[in-house]
């Protein structure tokens, strides 16, 4: 990350190497030219000389085939990492698209600010945080990652655009998924804070019904709130839980030794995955991981004071962690229900449970109103992402019918997740999607934004 205006070196698109890409998960891939644009300006101009089809990438992080063009044309904007401005009055933060949320971190953090929204991971562009709409542990009461920002320079087709919040462009662009513009540079509003840490606090569950009842009930307590639900067992132990939930820390709150790392940014990865043959991630390593990590949260509620990194990005600690999975990679299942379908989310639980696909890390959110976003993925309710190793038998036909069962509750599945949903459930899931399309036709009439997961959804 630089403050420093990027060396520009126009690069013909035509003649950007080929390269083979997948999806975070591993389970699909496909080849298209790699073009590196070296500056905001080369960025514009690329868009709009090219005549083939396109699609951006941040930091690879979509878990299935949203970043990937197959024999098209993939604009990596991992070069697009300068800082453009920052209003220390009003925590305003202006950077090109290619800027890591971990860069953000690492800048800001000791100044007292950070993220109004963050994922799993800072392993995510500021960009790719805007196509998606990335959502965190306090989308109940805080909303999505576009909801904190407050303008978006788009490249586009047609020519450069700046949108705001209440404007068409800004909610298409919101969470759509790189198919109206790439961004190239955006405002997001950070917030003040006292310390890297949280007031933490676990509570262990038996079943999945009591866990979803105490985390309705605490909404409005905690401004973060998750849970871990372990769905590789029926029976007794099927959708037990672990509740985690936080607030901010104060300075006041921190011990001695503590104090020292008021404003530490987290560490980097402990270490990287190897790359395996097989996967070590199978029914029976699940099934012992679940049990180990159900065992060591207390009996009793408890509370504790902990570091940023710990409560919001434990994954980070091991760079590559995909490759656990093997060469056949994974798939990651995440659905939105609205609230009052709670039977249906136990429904969907018990059936992932009895299925006998080894399914690790159930991860339950509540989520606040909808996004702003027309195809943004988070509404009203509840979350659950599951990661199953690809390629087990009967698993495409479960998650199939999975599918339907969330489309017929008004659910939808996450785009930025998804590698395998089917096109006919794309208006269900997502009633707004001939406004997308409307402004998708305005600025990128001639539809050369598309890639892999917007032509399997026909989603333009």
């Amino acid at each position: 990350m630089s403050d420093e205006p990027s060396k520009q070196t126009p690069t013909s698109l035509s003649q950007a190497p080929w390269a083979t890409l997948w999806g975070w998960g591993r389970s699909i891939r496909s080849r298209a030219r790699l073009w590196r644009p070296e500056s905001t300006e080369e960025l514009h101009a690329g868009l709009v000389e090219t005549k083939q089809p396109l699609i951006p990438r941040g930091a690879g992080r979509a878990y299935g085939d949203a970043a990937l063009c197959r024999g098209g044309i993939v604009a990596d904007t991992s070069r697009l990492r300068r800082v453009i401005d920052f209003d220390p009055k009003q925590g305003l933060l202006t950077t090109e698209a290619g800027v890591l949320l971990s860069d953000v971190v690492a800048r800001f953090l000791p100044q007292g600010w950070f993220l109004p929204v963050t994922p799993g991971t800072l392993q995510v562009s500021i960009g790719g945080a805007i196509a998606a709409d990335v959502h965190g542990k306090n989308h109940h009461l805080d909303g999505g990652f576009c909801s904190h920002v407050s303008e978006i320079e788009l490249a586009t087709p047609s020519g450069s655009l700046t949108t705001r919040p209440g404007e068409p462009e800004f909610a298409a662009t919101a969470g759509g998924m790189g198919l109206v513009g790439v961004v190239a540079k955006a405002t997001v509003r950070l917030i003040p804070i006292e310390t890297a840490y949280v007031a933490q606090e676990t509570r262990r569950f038996e079943d999945l019904e009591h866990l979803i009842g105490y985390l309705f009930d605490t909404d409005k307590r905690f401004r973060y709130s998750v849970a871990w639900v372990d769905l590789s067992w029926r029976g007794k132990k099927f959708g037990r839980g672990i509740a985690d939930q936080a607030n901010h820390a104060l300075a006041e709150d921190l011990k001695a030794d503590q104090r020292a790392s008021a404003l530490k940014p987290p560490r980097s990865a402990l270490f990287r995955a190897p790359e395996l043959p097989i996967g070590l991630v199978n029914s029976f390593t699940i099934r012992a991981f679940n049990e180990a990590w159900y065992q060591k949260a207390p009996r009793q509620p408890k509370e504790r004071i902990s570091h940023f990194a710990s409560f919001f990005w434990p994954l980070d600690w091991v760079a590559d962690w995909n490759r656990l999975y093997g060469p056949s990679g994974f798939v990651q299942y995440q659905f939105v229900l609205p609230d009052g379908k709670e039977e249906e989310l136990l429904r969907i639980a018990n059936l992932i449970a009895s299925s006998g696909s080894p399914s690790f890390l159930g991860v339950l959110k509540r989520f606040g109103p909808s996004s702003l976003g027309m195809i943004s993925f988070p509404t009203a309710g509840w979350t659950l992402a599951v990661d199953f190793p690809w390629g087990k038998p009967r698993l495409a036909r479960l998650l199939d019918g999975l599918d339907e069962m969330v489309a017929s509750a008004g659910g939808r599945i996450y785009l930025a997740k998804d590698s395998r949903m089917k096109a006919h459930l794309i208006p269900a899931m997502y009633p707004r999607i001939s406004e997308f399309r409307s402004i998708k036709e305005k600025l990128d009439p001639d539809l050369r934004l598309s890639s892999d997961l917007s032509r399997r959804l026909a989603l333009t």
